[in-house]
Parts: C-alpha cells; structure tokens; sequence
C-alpha cells in the first residue's frame, strides 16, 4: 500500500509542477489553447494519442469488445492505428496546421465560422460540442471505482473528486502546454503499463500459446473456436466499432486541435510516425488484452445469457485480480494517465469554444485577451464541476438518460463535424449548406437513436453502428448538397485557401527544385 500511494503521490506531484511550468506559455488566447502553435512532434503525437484513448477504452471497450468478439477485436486497435492515426494526420495534419493559421481560428466552430463565412454556423457548432463533449466528459471516470476499489478501497467518488481537481489545477494553470508534456509523461506511463499488463495477463494462463489454445476452447453458440478466429463470431459488428472509433477521430474537435499546434513540416511527419506507433502499442495492446477475458470466466460468472454479472466494465478488473501490488500500482497509475490526459483535453476544448466561438462577440461584445484566458480558465472549473456531477449521479442512480447521452456522445460529434472539417480543407465548391445538412443529421440521427431506437432497423439499433453510419452518410451527403446549392463567394475561397500557395524557401534536402540542367 506504501509504494502504491508513494506512486500516486510522485505522479500528481510531477502533473501539477508541470502545469506551474507552463504558465508562462499561458498569458494569451494563442497560448493559453494551443501552445503558440509551436509544440514539437513527439508532444503533438503523444497528446494526440492520450486523448484519443481513456479509460473508457482500457477498461471498458477492451472488456466489452474482447468479451464480444474475442481476439478479433484486435482489429479495432490496428483501426484506431492505420486509420485513426496515420492515415489521419496524412490527410488532416498539414492543411489543418496552414488553413486554421490563414484563418486565424483556435477551434472547431471558429474554423466552420470563418470557413463557411457563417457566424450562425460557429455558434451552432459551439452548442453541438457544447451538449455531447459534457457526457463525454463525464463518462471519462467509468472504470476508475473499480480498479480504485481493487487497488485502494477508496471510494468511487472520491476518486472522482480527486482525479477531477488535480487536473483543473495543471489545465488552469499551464493550459494546452501544459496538458502536451503532461500527455508526453502520461503517454509513457501507458505506454510502459500495457506492455506489462499484457505480459502478466498472458503468464498467468501460461504464455500467450496457452492462452490461444484455451481461448479456442470457449464455445458460442454450440461452436468452438469463434473466439480465436481471425474476424470472430460477429464481424459486421465489428466493422462498426473499427470504423465508430478510428475515423470517429477526424471530427473530433478536442482531437483535430491538436493539428492546429503543430510547430513545421517535419514536426507531422515525425508525429505521423510516432502516433502510429502510440497507437498501435496502446489501443493494439488494450484490444488484444480483452480477447482474453473469457478465460477468466471463474472470475466474471457470466449470467445465462452469456454476459458478465457486473457488466463489461468487470471484464478487464477481473483480469487484473490477483497481480502483485507494484504491477497493480502501475495499472491504476496507467488508467489515471489515460483518463486524465483525456479529460484535460476535453475540457480545454469546451472552454475555449464556449469562450470564443458563443461568448466572444455575442454575449460579450468587449472582450479583450485576458478577460478570454480569464473566462476560459473560469469555464473549465465550471465543465469539470459538471462533469463530476453528472458522473457520480450516473454511478449512484439508474439515470439512464445520463448513459445512453454518453453513450452516443462519440457518435454524434464526429457525425456532426467529419464530413463539414475534412471538406472544407480539400472542397473549393463546399458550402455552408452543406456543412447545416451534416450537423444536423449526424447530431440528429444519433438522438433520434437515443430517444426511437426501436423505429431503426435492426442493424442501426447499436449507437455504435448508428454512429458510424452517420459519419459515413455525411461524406457522401456532403458532395451532393453542394451540387445543388449555390456556389461560395469566389473572393472568401480565394483567401481561405490562399495559405496554401504561399512560397516558402526549403533546403535541396526536402526538395530538387524545378531545374532541369543536368
């Protein structure tokens, strides 16, 4: 119990020193949400990778997809890897970095506003992220009771309380710098505990050969071997998860941000290169460790229908139960990391799009740079005060509005804005229109889903699936709104794309030049 606390305490210790630190990175809109837009490759990549995975996906997704599809959920971390990360900063990282700078935006609402020359549009985007990043917030301490109980013996709300303070205290304080070195800090820290949870996991049952043959073992449906197949017992199913969680990334405002800061050119490839790789050891490693969980069924006592007694959140906890203290130590400190880097960034997003995109210029006319990192700092304490309510409301009651809102959150924010974001950067013909149409129906779609699930068809009644049916349909939406829509304004698409034809000088290194002599 000693070196667990001394864990915690060395780790908080080093989270708020940090944001003391960065202060001075602090003093000034530019600063307080992204750094200067100076932050290099391996902070950029790292706080790209911590917000993308929570504990919502070490103890919950891992438990309930590898319980669902056994090894084949693998596949949604090599998803969240190829497509979530790479492929999202080859296509987003660049002309995010140059377009967001031409417009001189800091946030999602404020980059569809000035896109799309709509002040409507950025107050609307505000209060989309407004009502889904909340829940979404909230549902970040799930799976913390648990481990905390296992570990500690504290109580959940405690847990909750603490992990929420310490948090705003080094967001407050040091703002985006201070959240990307301490995502590089939390990074390692899951980075180094995956590793050893799954090499723990894997010797209790004998290796990781003894662990497949007895996953090959475990029948479904009168049939062994599903859950030790290649695609598993359900693989369209799966298909929506890796689609839900890996292109869901590219319209999530807190993770699209992230581009805004980048510092140069070599800064995305390297960070290209080192996300990828985050990912893969991180939500590779979290997916392939829930695989395993049926081969603790002495642990779970699955219910007649064949799902755990304390729901899937147990899966993962059951899996741990038993490790020594030290390792136990590392796990808790691990989903800390994950939730906390999570949750700085999620509340660093929300404050500054209400601040800037509803506050600025609507509400409050005069409104000069401090009393915007004023506010800012302000609105965070009051998004974590929410979010901690609504997260213990949610564990002592059987509200299930408050589930199912976090439920769809993920859906409905990248169904909203994927389609709109990826557009505007590479679409000349796009529209405002265009942008209304896919707010609408992806935010839309996924409360008609809340509220009528039973009215959908059968395949669209998982919000997972709905939400990745809604980001696919707003791609293809998208295009044909704006054929038959009017035109933009050719002088507003002359300047928004304009950054991009800017003539920069590079070494020979980077480029042969357009000579032709031999």
């Amino acid at each position: 119990m000693f070196i667990k606390i001394l864990m915690l305490v060395v780790f908080f210790g080093i989270m708020i020193g940090v944001g003391f630190y960065s202060r001075k990175h602090a003093t000034d809109v530019d600063g307080f949400v992204l750094g200067g837009r100076s932050v290099g490759p391996w902070l950029t990549a790292f706080a790209y990778g911590t917000s993308y995975f929570s504990a919502v996906i070490f103890v919950g997704y891992a438990g309930q997809f590898g319980w669902k599809y056994g090894i084949a959920s693998t596949w949604v971390g090599l998803g969240n890897a190829f497509i979530g990360s790479l492929l999202a900063w080859a296509v987003l990282g660049r002309r995010t970095r140059i377009m967001t700078q031409q417009l001189n935006s800091a946030t999602m609402p404020e980059f569809l506003g000035k896109r799309y020359n709509s002040n409507a549009l950025k107050i609307g985007a505000s209060a989309i992220i407004f009502i889904f990043l909340i829940p979404y917030t909230a549902s970040l301490y799930n799976g913390l009771s648990r481990l905390f109980g296992m570990a500690f013996n504290i109580d959940y709300t405690v847990c909750i309380i603490m992990m929420a303070v310490l948090t705003g205290v080094y967001v407050i304080a040091g703002g985006y710098m201070a959240t990307a070195i301490n995502d590089f800090i939390q990074g390692i820290i899951m980075l180094v505990g995956i590793v050893a949870v799954i090499a723990a996991v894997l010797k209790v049952n004998g290796g990781f050969m003894a662990a497949y043959q007895g996953l090959t073992e475990v029948p479904y449906e009168g049939m062994k071997g599903q859950f030790a197949s290649f695609f598993g017992p359900d693989p369209l199913n799966l298909l929506g998860v890796v689609i839900l969680t890996s292109l869901g990334t590219w319209g999530l405002p807190q993770m699209v941000q992230k581009f805004y800061a980048i510092k140069s050119e070599k800064a995305i490839a390297k960070g290209t290169i080192i996300s990828t790789f985050f990912a893969l050891v991180v939500a590779g490693g979290c997916y392939f460790l829930g695989g395993f969980g049926r081969l603790f069924y002495e642990r779970i006592d699955p219910t007649l229908s064949g799902t755990p007694v304390g729901g899937f959140d147990a899966v993962v906890p059951a899996m741990l139960e038993g490790l020594s203290p030290l390792l136990l130590g590392v796990i808790v400190i691990l989903v800390l990391s994950a939730s906390m880097s999570t949750l700085s960034s999620l509340v660093l997003a929300s404050s500054s799009t209400l601040t800037l995109d509803f506050l600025k210029g609507n509400i409050i006319k005069d409104m000069d740079e401090k009393k915007q990192v004023l506010t800012m700092r302000l609105l965070i304490v009051v998004f974590i005060l929410i979010s901690v309510v609504i997260a213990i409301i949610q564990y002592s009651t059987t509200v299930n509005f408050i589930a199912q809102l976090m439920g769809i959150s993920w859906g409905a924010l990248a169904g909203a804005f994927l389609a709109p974001f990826m557009y505007g950067l590479y679409m000349k013909k796009a529209t405002s229109a265009y942008a209304w149409v896919s707010m609408i129906f992806g935010a839309g779609i996924m409360v008609a889903n809340m509220f009528f699930k039973s009215a959908f068809p059968a395949i669209l009644q998982s919000p997972i699936n709905c939400g990745a049916f809604a980001m696919l349909a707003g791609l293809v939406i998208v295009p044909l709104v704006s054929l038959v829509t009017p035109k933009p304004d050719k002088d507003l698409v002359d300047f928004v794309f304009a950054g991009y034809d800017k003539k920069v000088v590079v070494s020979a290194r980077d480029s042969l030049g357009d000579s032709e002599k031999a």
